[in-house]
């Protein structure tokens, strides 16, 4: 059945990831779409690092800070960046393109949520995020539209999502209050939904594409730590997410974790999440 393969990574600097063998991964990758997070460059390093792709890049106003971008092979049809109020600074973490599936319109977003950092002015800005990130949700999943959330999203939903998941209880990307969140993203269109930390919201019908194709199973996980020997040891984090509508969740034929054979042929501390999505 014929497909789009749509890839997502956080590349941890588009240069970087360019030196340390990012090139000879997408070469075998046949992927038709690729969404990076924390690009750190301009757009001369996009076009340096993805010869011969189209690109559309929404720069940080931080230089050398997060960035987002979306490379196809095909051109996009639009491109938006406008994403929560007016006064929040979120340049550099959202890009949407529209693209076609078939004969239907399909949104991507390439998404970088801020690490944060608990009981900090960092998680205050995370907050203000996974507010706007809300609302946008609510917005692109209406009408049985076909749209698709990607990217580094910093926020490990379940237990089944972080290896070491008692230690980090307390620690940004796991607190209850955040996985609430996702809780309401992920539930039931429409219907009461009590998260983890307790609060109530309502269900927006997301779909995590990586939990309904893998089940209830560890991982797969898509970053590990830098300290000691985590990657190694699998001891990892799945925050790399494909967030789809129904309509197009039910259009998954493949996903995959292209996690390095070992640590030294890495090219980016996150591992490319892959999927494929029939016509």
């Amino acid at each position: 059945m014929p497909h789009l393969r749509i890839a997502s990574v956080n590349v941890n600097g588009i240069r970087a990831a360019a030196r340390n063998g990012m090139s000879t991964w997408l070469d075998s990758a046949d992927v038709d779409i690729l969404t990076l997070q924390e690009v750190r460059g301009q757009d001369e390093h996009l076009e340096a690092a993805l010869p011969g792709w189209s690109i559309i890049h929404d720069e940080s106003s931080a230089k050398g800070r997060a960035g987002v971008a979306i490379a196809s092979r095909t051109p996009a049809l639009a491109a938006r960046t406008a994403f929560g109020a007016d006064d929040f600074d979120s340049a550099g973490r959202w890009i949407e393109g529209d693209f076609l599936l078939g004969d239907r319109p399909l949104t991507v977003v390439s998404a970088y949520v801020h690490s944060g950092e608990a009981d900090t002015p960092k998680q205050e800005e995370k907050w203000k995020f996974l507010e706007a990130f809300g609302s946008r949700l609510g917005a692109l999943g209406q009408d049985d539209a076909l749209a698709l959330v990607t990217g580094d999203l910093n926020v490990g939903h379940r237990e089944l999502d972080i290896k070491n998941w008692r230690g980090n209880r307390k620690k940004a990307g796991f607190l209850p209050r955040e996985r609430a969140y996702f809780d309401r993203f992920l539930g039931e269109a429409g219907a009461e939904v009590t998260g983890v930390d307790g609060s109530v919201g309502t269900g927006l019908g997301w779909v995590d594409v990586g939990r309904r194709f893998h089940g209830e199973v560890d991982g797969p996980y898509t970053w590990w730590s830098m300290r000691g020997q985590a990657f190694d040891n699998d001891s990892g984090w799945r925050i790399d997410y494909h967030l789809a509508t129904p309509a197009l969740a039910e259009r998954v034929q493949a996903y995959s974790v292209a996690r390095a054979a070992t640590y030294a042929e890495r090219w980016s501390d996150h591992a490319p999440v892959i999927v494929d999505y029939s016509f």
